[in-house]
């Protein structure tokens, strides 16, 4: 990364990973990436999930497949733009759409819209949560 990016922060790349070659020991990230795997941690983590910071985290999951009304959309939305603006400082400019076109195949879609405050600069980030993880378990465990 370079310059630019550096100002925008440096963290633990998601998931962490290790390498005894590297200098920091971890392998990290910086600039938008870093900006991107913040609003993934913050998305999928659930609030009070964190003991340091328990009002951290969104809860997108205990609604995300109630139901696809409006109601429920626009819910869904508010907590997810409420979530970012307060912990996420190094955006704004928001724009959410939730997908529900693959909803009965089990996928909504969070797109994310956001302006890097200190660059000015617009990007976006599309999220997907599937209501079944794992699906080939099963298949992993045959009994023949």
């Amino acid at each position: 990364m370079g310059e630019k990016d550096s100002f925008l922060g440096k963290g633990w790349a998601f998931p962490p990973t290790f390498h005894l070659n590297n200098p920091d020991g971890v392998l990290m990230t910086e600039g938008v990436q870093d900006i991107e795997q913040s609003l993934e941690i913050l998305l999928t983590t659930a609030i009070g999930e964190r003991l340091m910071i328990p009002e951290y985290g969104c809860d997108v999951m205990a609604f995300v497949f109630r139901d696809g009304s409006s109601s429920n959309h626009h819910f869904l939305k508010q907590r997810i733009k409420s979530a970012i603006l307060r912990f996420e400082p190094r955006i704004d400019e928001l724009e959410i759409m939730v997908d529900y076109t693959a909803y009965l195949d089990g996928v909504v879609s969070v797109h994310i819209d956001y302006r890097v405050i200190s660059t000015n600069s617009r990007f976006n980030l599309v999220f997907p949560f599937y209501k079944v993880e794992g699906t080939d378990i099963p298949h992993l465990f045959r009994s023949e």
